[in-house]
């Protein structure tokens, strides 16, 4: 294999790296999101009433 094929490759290689740890760290930050969400989603639904309704006097 003569070197402009293996340095192509190798950098072909280390692209593809680089792709694939952007596109975990997207999907981890989406998850952290979601995860935030349905943290607010559980708290209202232990008490979903709370803060609904007040009493006003004039």
């Amino acid at each position: 294999m003569d070197i402009a094929a293996l340095s192509t490759s190798m950098s072909m290689s280390s692209l593809a790296t680089d792709i694939g740890v952007a596109l975990c760290e997207m999907a981890l930050d989406d998850m952290e999101v979601n995860a935030e969400g349905l943290r607010k989603i559980m708290e209202q639904s232990v008490n979903p009433y709370v803060g609904q309704n007040f009493d006003v006097t004039v």
